[in-house]
């Protein structure tokens, strides 16, 4: 599975210059190093650097800073888009609806995480299960019909840093989530509506593929 330390965490959203909200609650607090100093990068010479990036350079940029949000390595995010260049449609929209399928998403855009890395540590413990049974696998992807919850264990250790109990959660409109049960039910496949491409900018990652 891959993991992202959680002091590795503060530097990769100081490297892409913005909050990739990796941390959960500390990202909302002044506790966050962005709060503290800035979008200024990690290391010693990190306000110096101030050259102009080269295509390439943003074309990489953008496929990192997609990486980091979703917490998947290399090889994961590459065969991500090998898949999405297969399927009927834009490459770019594919990519992100396939991202947004993940198990460890939709744990975390439904609000029954704190953040992406405890979804996927909720998956790994086998607390997480898919139509009744324990699923492991972070990147699963989810389909229409689903029925996702938690192990009523896990639920009562953590229940009280969900993201479900923030006022300001905006749930995706491509499932149902019953917050009294700590579940949700796949109802339809994302729409453009339901993806983040304000964040993450897909023709840059394309071209950068397309090389």
């Amino acid at each position: 599975m891959s993991r992202i330390t959680s002091d590795s965490k503060c530097r990769l959203c100081r490297a892409e210059g913005q909050k990739l909200y990796l941390k959960s609650s500390r990202c909302f607090s002044a506790k966050c190093p962005l709060e503290k100093k800035g979008a200024v990068p990690p290391g010693m010479h990190g306000i110096k650097r101030a050259k102009k990036p080269t295509d390439y350079g943003l074309q990489l940029r953008a496929k990192q800073k997609a990486k980091r949000i979703y917490g998947v390595n290399e090889t994961q995010f590459k065969n991500i888009f090998d898949r999405a260049k297969k399927v009927k449609g834009q490459v770019g929209h594919n990519l992100l609806v396939l991202l947004e399928r993940r198990l460890d998403s939709v744990l975390h855009s439904s609000g029954l995480s704190s953040s992406r890395s405890h979804a996927k540590q909720l998956i790994s413990h086998g607390n997480v299960l898919v139509n009744g049974q324990p699923v492991s696998i972070c990147s699963y992807t989810v389909k229409i019909g689903d029925e996702i919850s938690l192990n009523p264990v896990a639920i009562d250790k953590v229940k009280d840093i969900f993201r479900a109990n923030d006022k300001d959660l905006k749930i995706p409109g491509w499932f149902n989530v019953d917050l009294k049960k700590f579940s949700l039910k796949i109802t339809k496949m994302p729409s453009v509506d339901d993806l983040p491409t304000a964040d993450i900018d897909i023709n840059l990652i394309v071209e950068y593929y397309s090389r």
